[in-house]
């Protein structure tokens, strides 16, 4: 089997929030390149890429320049394959050409569950066929109080058991109001439903240890980006001084700041972005790493690829559904009872939505 063709697209995603009608977050699109690739035995592997701002049409060349070096290469050995893109640039580990290499990844990883009539998530471990996932998105620091506790409602309404809320400091708002947040949404949800706190690296460590220890008493599962992403020590003192178990990861890039984060002691769970990762195959050493240092992996975005991962692995924790991407494909796992199953198609077992996609193609 040889891969014959590639394909990108730019695909502008309506923004929304429809999970509980809540905040917009990045509007008015988002814009994904999404990559086909095909071989000569008729499998095709499909993957996407997100840069968000305005270099979207910047990635789309990237996804079409690397794809360009694996034409006529036999799809299945992959680690050959992301080795031979990474040694034809000089970019480094980080930026968009790791962006641009996940597409890839991840489509060759599709085509191999294909190939062998498996799903990726058998493919690449396969501890279980079912996850805990949380509500990602609805719960922002850009809603005021009433439509937050209206949203944080709705979701406990729908069934979740874990959701996402964030804090806004620095901003226009106070410490006091901001903790009046967390315990609102507290009182709404109840205290058998998981809620973490995103802080999306907006605190220094004297912040994130004031604040943090303030809250401590709502029972966050976790507090997520305290501090600067590359603040290894800032973020082992955070985890040192509070109770509440920190997660941190979705900004770096690639295998080695996962390296010196875990050495550092920096966090209490691993958050891994498939996409920043370097796609799949990226993805599972830097959570074979986390299980060496007896920490579990959660995903950040991309529910749908996500899924496949959380359950592949036995250190897995739970999948962030923010459906930024679903509206592309044809069919995506739907939450019920607080747990997302794998699907049971070979490989990714997604379909683009054509119609979709060339509606919003830019």
């Amino acid at each position: 089997m040889k891969i014959t063709t590639a394909q990108s697209r730019l695909i502008k995603v309506p923004a929304d929030e429809p999970l509980a009608g809540g905040a917009i977050l990045m509007g008015p699109t988002r814009d994904f390149v999404t990559l086909t690739l095909r071989t000569d035995a008729g499998i095709e592997g499909i993957g996407y890429a997100f840069f968000g701002g305005n270099l979207a049409p910047q990635l789309k060349g990237m996804v079409d320049t690397l794809a360009t070096l694996i034409i006529g290469q036999d799809p299945l050995p992959i680690e050959a394959l992301v080795n031979k893109i990474r040694a034809a640039t000089i970019a480094g580990p980080s930026g968009m050409v790791t962006l641009a290499l996940s597409a890839i990844d991840i489509a060759l990883w599709d085509i191999k569950g294909k190939a062998l009539n498996v799903p990726v998530a058998t493919l690449a471990g396969g501890y279980r066929t079912t996850v805990p996932t949380y509500a990602s998105g609805a719960l922002s620091r850009d809603g005021l109080l009433d439509n937050l506790l209206r949203c944080a409602r709705t979701l406990k309404e729908a069934g979740w058991k874990q959701m996402k809320t964030q804090l806004a400091l620095p901003g226009p708002t106070t410490v006091p109001k901001e903790i009046e947040r967390i315990r609102e949404v507290r009182k709404v949800i109840g205290d058998d439903i998981d809620l973490m706190c995103d802080i999306n690296q907006r605190w220094d460590v004297r912040q994130a240890i004031s604040i943090g220890s303030r809250i401590e008493e709502y029972g966050l599962y976790w507090l997520e980006d305290a501090v600067a992403c590359d603040d290894y020590a800032g973020h082992a003192a955070v985890s040192a001084a509070l109770a509440t178990p920190t997660a941190a990861g979705e900004y770096v890039f690639g295998i080695v700041p996962f390296r010196h984060m875990f050495e550092a002691r920096s966090v209490d769970i691993a958050m891994l972005d498939v996409v920043r990762t370097g796609g799949i195959t990226g993805w599972l050493k830097i959570a074979a790493m986390a299980e060496a240092f007896n920490l579990p992996v959660v995903s950040h975005l991309y529910p749908e690829i996500s899924v496949h991962l959380i359950a592949a692995i036995p250190n897995g924790l739970t999948v962030e559904y923010m459906p930024w991407t679903t509206q592309m494909f044809q069919e995506v796992p739907k939450m019920a009872g607080g747990t997302l199953t794998v699907p049971q198609k070979p490989g990714l077992g997604l379909t683009f939505d054509e119609k979709f996609c060339a509606k919003h193609a830019a």
